[in-house]
C-alpha cells in the first residue's frame, strides 16, 4: 500500500469515527429530551405517547414497574426484526437509541413536574417529544419499534407506513381511554399530533426544499428577478397549452421553505396572473445551488 492509499484509508477511518461519535451524541441528546418530556410532563399529567412508548407507559402505570424496563422489553423484538429484515447499522442505531431512552427515563423517574395544566402539558409535551424523536431520526436513530414494524408490514400489506402507525395508535389510545379516562386519552392524541408535526420540522429542518413551476407571460423578468434577489438558478422547461396550442417556457426553480414568501412576492409583483405550482422536494443534490441574502 502506497502513502496515498494509506492516507485515504486513514481519512476514511477518521470520517467514520467522527460520524459515529456525532450520531451517538445527537441520538443521546434526542433520547434525553424525549425522556424529560415523558417524565416531567406527560406522566405526571396522566398522558401517553403513541407506539411502543405509549404501551410501555400504560403497563408501567398499571403494574408500577419502572417505565425504562418496559421500553427495553417491548422494543427488543423489533430490534431483532430490524436486524434481520433491514440491516445491522439500522438495528444497532435503534438499539442504542432505545437503551439511551431507557437509561434517561430511569434517571429522570423522580424529576419534579414542570407543568400541571393539561393544556400546557399537551403543547410542551408534544414539542419535547417531537424535538427529541426528530433529532434522533435525523441522525439515523429510532426510539420506537412501531416504525420498524410498520416498515415491515408495508412490504406485505397494501397500506402505507403512516396508515399502519395510525391503526396501531388507535388501538393504544383506546386502551389509554380505559386506563386513564377518555379525556386524558383525547389529550394524549393531541399531544401525539403536536409531536408528529414537530418531528417533521426538526427532521427536515427549516431548510426543507421546495420546487415551483411558474407559467407566465413575463417569465424572463421573473427568472431574472429570482436569480438576482434569491440567488437561485432557473431552468426553463418547454410546454404547450392544450387550449390555445401556444408554445411557452415554464420556469422551474428549487428554493427553501424560508424563501417561499419572498419568491411569491417577486412573482406577484411582476405578474399577478402567473400560474404557480409549488411542491415539496425530498432532497437536492448537485448543481450550482447557492443562496443570497433575501432582500
Amino acid at each position: 500500500m502506497d502513502s496515498l492509499e494509506r492516507k485515504k484509508k486513514i481519512d476514511r477511518e477518521k470520517f467514520t469515527v467522527k460520524n459515529i461519535v456525532k450520531r451517538a451524541f445527537f441520538i443521546t441528546l434526542g433520547s434525553t429530551i424525549m425522556a424529560y418530556g415523558l417524565e416531567a410532563i406527560l406522566i405526571p399529567n396522566h398522558m401517553i405517547d403513541g407506539g411502543v412508548t405509549g404501551l410501555s407507559m400504560i403497563l408501567s402505570h398499571v403494574t408500577t414497574i419502572n417505565l425504562s424496563i418496559f421500553l427495553i422489553i417491548l422494543n427488543l423484538p423489533f430490534f431483532f426484526l430490524g436486524y434481520k429484515q433491514i440491516g445491522g447499522t439500522f438495528a444497532l442505531s435503534m438499539l442504542y437509541g432505545i437503551i439511551a431512552l431507557s437509561v434517561a427515563t430511569s434517571f429522570m423517574h423522580d424529576v419534579s413536574p414542570i407543568v400541571h395544566d393539561r393544556l400546557l402539558a399537551v403543547v410542551f409535551g408534544g414539542v419535547a417529544l417531537g424535538f427529541g424523536v426528530g433529532l434522533t431520526l435525523r441522525n439515523g436513530g429510532v426510539l420506537d419499534g412501531t416504525e420498524t414494524l410498520a416498515i415491515l408490514i408495508e412490504k406485505r400489506a397494501p397500506f402505507s407506513v403512516g396508515e399502519i402507525i395510525m391503526f396501531i395508535n388507535v388501538i393504544i389510545f383506546s386502551v389509554a381511554a380505559v386506563v386513564f379516562g377518555l379525556e386524558n386519552a383525547l389529550f394524549s392524541m393531541l399531544t401525539y399530533y403536536i409531536a408528529f408535526k414537530t418531528i417533521d420540522i426538526v427532521e427536515k429542518g427549516l431548510e426543507e426544499m421546495k420546487s415551483v413551476y411558474i407559467i407566465s407571460d413575463h417569465n424572463t423578468e421573473i427568472a431574472e428577478a429570482i436569480t438576482e434577489r434569491l440567488g437561485r438558478g432557473i431552468t426553463y422547461l418547454h410546454g404547450e397549452g392544450s387550449y390555445c396550442g401556444i408554445d411557452r417556457r415554464v420556469i422551474l426553480c428549487v428554493f427553501t421553505r424560508l424563501e417561499e414568501t419572498k419568491l411569491k412576492d417577486i412573482i406577484r409583483a411582476l405578474d399577478p396572473q402567473a400560474f404557480i405550482i409549488t411542491t415539496d422536494v425530498s432532497s437536492v443534490h448537485g448543481g450550482r445551488f447557492k443562496k443570497k441574502d433575501i432582500h
